[in-house]
């Protein structure tokens, strides 16, 4: 209780109570003096715990000189009491009526301000992964539900098209795709031009530094352009929309809705995840020529490779499929980030810290399914030859 309460400010350094520890007479005597109370522990907490017993000689804890004692100063000297008394007997002398009757309550109880935390046995360890296990589970069948959710409300729209709030799609696609394209585009120039040097570097060791077009070409082309711009939107978009969502959670503003009659599925979900779709193909293909003019640009100072060269081995060695295998995958990485964020969103509930952890939650699943649908298609290409 104490510790909870408002700080007070610290009074005169001359107000504080002195505590001294030196050897008399066969035993070590502890003398407190003057004011005892929550300031004068903390000022004084360093020279509390230099008090050591000295082993075979008792300890006598002289606390007639005290003006003042709280329950924090008579906690202070419990715990020094304590401790000394580990090596031989200590006592407490010289407090009148209500300090002993303090001291003895305190004695009595806990005069730890804080219990020792328990170190976590294998046992612990074991049943904490299988929480995380059940929670991660748990956290899987709710989001597959609301995937369920989301087709059937999608497939609502799709069958009465006035029910699409087109405004609020065409409003989330600027903000999802234009912009974002000045931080994309920057983004994915400097990878452009970090991924060609490292190329670069270490073709011209076996003579084939003009590989590096076939490299970029496809690697950029298949997999780091759409790739990338998904990570990118996930953190920015995706994250939008759980905090967005998750505000108006809290402000009831979604329960007002369901009041007056209106679908949060339609209203808020269907726009954004219709948008991300629409736009995310467009804004990986851009991301995916910037990062490719600025591995052109390194090739030319790094390998004297000109820009017409460039383009010249671009066409011969790249095909367009690989275009194509790159951006079939982009409204599937964009139904997820969506998906997702609006999910997380709409899970908020309680405070803000909620907002945040569910913030956080909906980058780190839109990332991991990211992955996952690229390490999917990866191989379905792979056995399907395209």
């Amino acid at each position: 209780m104490l510790m909870s309460r408002k700080p007070r400010a610290t009074p005169p350094r001359s107000d504080l109570g002195t505590v001294i520890a030196a050897p008399e007479a066969g035993k070590l005597r502890v003398l407190f003096r003057g004011r005892w109370d929550v300031n004068t522990v903390m000022a004084h907490e360093r020279d509390l715990s230099e008090i050591r017993p000295e082993p075979g000689r008792p300890t006598e804890i002289d606390v007639s000189g005290v003006t003042l004692l709280d329950t924090v100063g008579a906690i202070a000297v419990a715990r020094v009491r304590e401790r000394l008394a580990e090596a031989g007997p200590a006592v407490v002398v010289g407090a009148h009526d209500a300090q002993a009757a303090l001291l003895d309550q305190v004695s009595s109880a806990d005069s730890h301000l804080l219990p020792e935390p328990s170190r976590p046995t294998i046992v612990d360890r074991i049943a904490g992964l299988g929480d995380w296990a059940v929670h991660l589970g748990h956290d899987a069948r709710d989001l597959i539900g609301f995937y369920g959710e989301l087709l059937v409300v999608f497939w609502r729209v799709i069958r009465e098209p006035r029910r699409l709030r087109l405004t609020s799609m065409v409003n989330q696609m600027q903000r999802i795709g234009i912009d974002a394209m000045p931080i994309v585009g920057l983004l994915a120039f400097l990878i452009g031009i970090v991924l060609a040097d490292l190329s670069a570097d270490q073709l011209k060791r076996f003579g084939a530094g003009v590989l590096v077009v076939n490299l970029l070409g496809i690697s950029i082309l298949r997999e780091l352009g759409v790739f990338l711009t998904a990570v990118m939107v996930a953190g920015r978009s995706g994250s939008a929309f759980a905090a967005e969502i998750g505000t108006m959670k809290i402000n009831q503003e979604i329960d007002a809705m369901r009041t007056i009659g209106l679908d949060p599925m339609e209203v808020l979900v269907v726009p954004r995840v219709a948008a991300l779709i629409l736009i995310l193909v467009p804004l990986a293909f851009f991301a995916s020529i910037v990062m490719l003019v600025g591995g052109a640009i390194t090739a030319d100072f790094t390998l004297g490779i000109t820009l017409r060269q460039f383009l010249e081995n671009f066409r011969s060695a790249v095909e367009t499929r690989h275009l194509w295998a790159g951006l079939v995958k982009a409204p599937f990485f964009a139904f997820v980030i969506a998906m997702v964020g609006c999910y997380h969103g709409l899970e908020v509930s309680g405070s803000a810290e909620s907002v945040g952890q569910h913030t956080t939650q909906s980058v780190v699943w839109s990332i991991f399914l990211v992955i996952l649908l690229d390490a999917l298609f990866a191989v379905l290409f792979l056995r399907i030859g395209f």
